[in-house]
C-alpha cells in the first residue's frame, strides 16, 4: 500500500495535506505523527511525495491591512457639510486606488444641538439614530423627493457651521420626508418595511416620540417635562401621537432616508473591498431617548436626575480631569435584565458597520464615577465595571462581532485582561510614543500583532501640528527612531512607521495624508468650541489626490498591507 493511500481515503490526485500532530503516547521510545484523517507515521518513515507542498495556510482573519480615518462631515461638497452623496463614493474609489481596505468613521449619530455641544458626534442626542445632516440633497433629487430648483445656492466654506447648515438643510430634508410619507410606490413600501423591521422598531419609536415631545416643549432637558411625559404615561404618549403624528411620521421617514443613503455607500464600499469601521461612545447623553425610555438602566434618583456622571481623572489633557456629564449605567440592573439595552445597541451597530471601535473601553473593567453636583472630575472615584459578563451576554445573543477596544489613558491590568479575554485588538498611537523611554508601548517595536496602530486619532493634533510644537529633544528622538525621515516630510515618515508596525491594522487620519497643520485638527479634548468642523479643502478633491494614493499604495505593497 502506498503512503498516500495509507494517509488519505482519497486518490492521490485529490489528496490534500493533512495537519500533523506529534505524539509519543503510543510507545515510550517512539515518536509518531498523527494526522487528522486518522493516519499516522513513525519517526523515520517515508513522507508522501508531495510533502514539500504542505505549506502553512495563511489565516485570512490575520491579514495585514490599512485604512483611513475620515468622518463624512469632512468631505468636500457644495452645501457646507460633507454628506452621503457623490463625494462619499469618490472617497471609496480613492481608498480602493490607494490599496486601503478599511474606512473608519466617527459616530454617525445626530450631534446634540443644545448645551453648546457644537456638532460633537460624541455628545449625540440618540445612540441609534443617524445624523440627518449627512443626508445628500443631490440623492434626494435623484429619488424625486426634491427638485433641482429647490436646492440651495452652494455654500462656500472649508469649515462646518453646524447651526447655519442645519437652518439650510433641515427644512429641505423634512420636506423630502413628508413627500415620501404621502407618496405611493416602491420607495414608500421600503419605508413601511423599515418601520416594521423589529431590529429598527425597538429604538425608532422611542426616538420619534422623544423628538416630538422635545419639539413641543423646547426645554433644556426631559427632566423638566411634565410628570406624565417625563414618566411615559400611556395616555400622555397617545396624546402626543395624535397631536404630533405628522412630526413623528416625518422623523421616521428622515431616518429611513439616512439609512437608505448610508446603505448605498456601505454596499458600494463592500464591492470595492473596503470594510467600514464605526465608532461607539461607551456613554450616551442624558437628554436622549436612550435614558428617557430606559431609566431603570441608569443610575438616577427617584425623580430621574443622575446620581453619578461620567468622566476621567486628571490626565495629559486636563489637570482637573475631564467631566463628560453623561449618566452612568446601573450595571447591576442591566445584568438582571440580561444586558438587553446593550444587545439592542450592538445589533444596531452591526446593521450599520462591518466592525466598530468602542470608545473608552476601559469603562467596562473599571469606570470613573463623579457626583452629579461636582464641577470638576477630579473628585470622582473608581468603580467596578461589568467585565466579561456583558460581552458573554452580547456574544450569546448577537454572535461573533468585530470590536476594537479603545484602550488609551489610564490602563490597568484588568482592562488588558478583559480585552484579551474577548479577543479584541487594542490601540497604539505613534504620537504618544516618543516622550519617554524604549518601554513606551506606543513605539512600534512594542506593538502587538492583535492591535490597531494610528499615527494619531481624532483627539490628537495632526502630525504636522504635533511636530510644530514638539520639544527639540523629542524631535531628535523621533528622527533618530524613524531613521530615513526628514523634518520636511515627517508626516509620511510617521505614516511609514505605522505601516511597518507588526500590528495587523494601521489607520491614518486623512489630514496626515494631506500633510495639514493644526488648523485641520478634528478635536481638542477638554475644550467645547471650535471642534469637529474641519473639511477637506475644496482645492484637494479626491480626483486630485492621485499622487498621494500612489505613494500610500507603494507603502502598503512594501509592508504587506495591500
Amino acid at each position: 500500500m502506498s503512503i498516500c493511500s495509507l494517509l488519505s481515503p482519497f486518490p492521490a490526485s485529490l489528496y490534500s495535506p493533512p495537519n500533523p500532530v506529534r505524539s509519543n503516547s503510543a510507545a515510550p521510545n517512539r515518536v509518531r505523527v498523527h494526522f487528522k484523517n486518522g493516519g499516522s507515521l513513525s519517526a523515520g518513515d517515508d513522507l508522501p511525495l508531495d510533502y514539500e507542498t504542505w505549506h502553512p495556510k495563511r489565516d485570512l482573519r490575520s491579514r495585514r491591512r490599512a485604512g483611513i480615518l475620515l468622518h463624512p462631515t469632512s468631505f468636500p461638497g457644495p452645501y457646507g457639510v460633507g454628506d452621503l452623496g457623490p463625494q462619499a463614493f469618490q472617497f471609496v474609489d480613492w481608498l480602493h486606488d490607494a490599496g486601503c481596505s478599511l474606512w473608519q468613521v466617527l459616530p454617525l449619530v445626530p450631534p446634540g444641538r443644545r448645551s453648546n455641544e457644537d456638532g460633537s458626534p460624541y455628545s449625540g442626542q440618540d445612540a441609534n439614530c443617524g445624523n440627518t445632516l449627512l443626508i445628500s440633497l443631490e440623492e434626494l433629487v435623484k429619488d424625486g423627493l426634491l427638485s433641482k430648483e429647490e436646492l440651495p445656492k452652494p455654500i462656500d466654506t472649508d469649515r462646518v457651521n453646524f447651526d447655519a447648515i442645519a437652518d439650510v438643510k433641515d427644512p429641505l430634508v423634512a420636506e423630502a420626508a413628508k413627500r415620501l410619507v404621502s407618496s405611493s410606490g416602491e420607495l414608500k413600501n421600503q419605508l413601511q418595511e423599515f418601520r416594521k423591521d423589529p431590529k429598527i422598531a425597538g429604538w425608532l419609536e422611542d426616538a420619534a416620540y422623544f423628538a416630538a415631545i422635545d419639539d413641543t416643549l423646547n426645554t433644556v432637558s426631559w427632566y423638566d417635562w411634565p410628570e406624565s411625559l417625563k414618566n411615559r404615561h400611556l395616555v400622555a404618549l397617545e396624546e402626543i401621537y395624535q397631536s404630533k403624528k405628522e412630526f413623528i411620521d416625518t422623523f421616521i421617514a428622515e431616518q429611513f432616508l439616512f439609512q437608505r443613503q448610508w446603505q448605498k455607500v456601505h454596499d458600494y464600499a463592500q464591492t470595492k473591498g473596503v470594510s467600514i469601521m464605526g465608532d461607539m461612545p461607551i456613554y450616551v447623553g442624558y437628554h436622549s431617548a436612550d435614558v428617557w425610555a430606559n431609566k431603570k438602566q441608569f443610575l438616577l434618583d427617584n425623580s430621574g436626575f443622575p446620581l453619578l456622571v461620567s468622566g476621567v481623572p486628571p490626565d495629559a489633557f486636563s489637570e482637573t480631569g475631564q467631566l463628560w456629564n453623561s449618566p452612568l449605567y446601573d450595571w447591576k440592573a442591566m445584568e438582571r435584565d440580561g444586558y438587553s439595552w446593550w444587545i439592542q445597541r450592538l445589533r444596531r451597530a452591526q446593521n450599520l458597520f462591518d466592525e466598530f471601535r468602542i470608545d473608552h473601553f476601559r469603562g467596562f473593567a473599571g469606570f470613573w464615577a463623579v457626583p452629579s453636583e461636582a464641577k470638576v472630575a477630579m473628585v470622582g472615584k473608581w468603580k467596578v465595571g461589568p467585565g466579561k459578563s456583558l460581552f458573554d451576554a452580547i456574544f450569546r445573543s448577537v454572535g461573533e462581532i468585530n470590536i476594537i477596544a479603545e484602550d488609551l489613558g489610564v490602563i490597568t491590568e484588568d482592562v488588558v485582561q478583559l480585552r484579551k479575554s474577548i479577543g479584541a485588538p487594542g490601540m497604539a498611537v505613534l504620537q504618544f510614543g516618543f516622550g519617554s523611554d524604549a518601554e513606551n508601548p506606543h513605539l512600534p517595536h512594542n506593538h502587538e500583532q492583535n492591535q490597531v496602530v494610528y499615527t494619531g486619532t481624532h483627539d490628537n493634533d495632526t502630525i504636522k501640528g504635533w511636530w510644530d510644537v514638539l520639544p527639540q529633544e523629542e524631535k531628535s528622538n523621533v528622527l533618530k527612531y524613524l531613521g530615513n525621515a526628514v523634518e520636511e516630510d515627517v508626516s509620511w515618515g510617521l505614516i511609514e512607521a505605522a505601516l511597518s508596525s507588526v500590528a495587523q491594522t494601521t489607520i491614518i487620519p486623512m489630514q496626515d495624508i494631506l500633510g495639514l497643520g493644526s488648523s485641520a485638527r478634528m478635536n481638542t479634548p477638554a475644550t467645547q468650541y471650535g471642534n469637529w468642523s474641519w473639511r477637506i479643502p475644496k482645492s484637494r478633491t479626491f480626483d486630485s489626490l492621485t499622487s498621494e494614493a500612489q505613494q500610500l499604495r507603494d507603502m502598503l505593497v512594501m509592508y504587506g498591507r495591500l
